[in-house]
């Protein structure tokens, strides 16, 4: 396979990825500003989110101050975000319609119609300059359904080679990113120096993270608890049989980067990278994460997820 064909299938899965990614973040700060005072609501969500997608300097450099409403354009419709739900699905689009004799007609169709469905969101947004509330929610539900429907057609319509394999390897390198992003947005709204997590508080804000990453159902089947943090944390960190927790997403990269490692003939430092941050990942209990640190464990493994990104590019992508 051209390099180039590669990067276009990797960077189409990443951007599906990460429109449903932001789509998430937007619907969980919505949310929690809506919370009453007592209960966590506060202006600092905003920034904190704007920090997790990984645009609080960009959105500085054009705005004075971080509001809500700036923040959820910035983040749904501005143009001049590059990671905004708006660009990711243009993105998206461009790098199919690249390769689009390699991807299967279903798999075209979900994200041109997509595209398509875009344009009309973007004449409303020209009207009125944003989006009221309720066409707001509608646009995320339709970034949400975008990516579940690329996902899906992928899954059920493509060969199992290395064009399916390249998409899959970029569709959890950014889950993967993403997850890590929403601990850590977690980790700056609930864990303040001078406050502790206890009662109401603890209940909504860790609850509305659950739904962010649709997970609030499977907390309850793997534990039949009240919600606990430290619970949440090894839900979505350790706990593999969790689609989106870190440990899933990386059983999958070493899975997808081993074919094509295989079909290629050659393994190399995608491959070991992403084997010993696995292991290390299947060798960590909660208990120690918490001991070192929450967010110096999610800092460090966003670290380890960009290098593995950079060693994806070197080795098999374009330079």
């Amino acid at each position: 396979m051209l390099a180039r064909t590669a990067d276009n299938l990797y960077w189409l899965a990443r951007y599906m990825e990460r429109a449903d990614f932001i789509a998430r973040i937007l619907e969980a700060t919505l949310r929690l500003e809506a919370l009453p005072k007592d209960y966590g609501g506060s202006e600092p969500e905003w920034e904190s989110s704007l920090d997790a997608v990984g645009v609080l300097e960009a959105y500085r450099q054009i705005y004075p101050s971080v509001t809500g409403p700036s923040a959820v354009d910035f983040l749904a419709f501005d143009h001049r975000n590059f990671s905004s739900i708006r660009n990711c699905i243009n993105s998206a689009r461009s790098n199919a319609r690249a390769v689009r004799t390699a991807l299967t007609r279903e798999t075209w169709e979900a994200i041109n119609s997509a595209w398509l469905e875009l344009q009309r969101f973007e004449s409303i947004h020209a009207q009125k300059g944003y989006f009221d509330r309720e066409t707001l929610a509608r646009f995320l539900d339709f970034a949400k359904k975008t990516s579940l429907d690329a996902d899906g057609s992928a899954y059920r319509t493509m060969l199992r080679n290395d064009v399916y394999w390249f998409q899959r390897l970029g569709l959890y390198v950014e889950r993967a990113d993403n997850t890590a992003r929403i601990l850590d947005m977690k980790y700056h709204v609930l864990f303040p120096e001078s406050d502790q997590i206890k009662g109401t508080r603890d209940y909504f804000q860790w609850t509305t993270m659950l739904r962010a990453v649709s997970a609030l159902t499977a907390y309850h089947w793997v534990y039949r608890d009240q919600v606990k943090p430290w619970q949440v944390a090894e839900l979505l960190i350790l706990r593999p049989e969790m689609p989106r927790s870190l440990i899933s997403s990386y059983s999958n990269i070493v899975r997808f980067s081993g074919q094509i490692a295989r079909a290629y003939g050659q393994q190399g430092p995608t491959q070991e990278l992403a084997k010993d941050v696995l292991t290390r990942l299947e060798s960590l209990p909660i208990r120690d994460i918490f001991a070192s640190g929450l967010h110096e464990f999610v800092t460090h493994f966003i670290d380890d997820t960009n290098k593995l990104g950079h060693t994806i590019s070197t080795q098999y992508l374009l330079s």
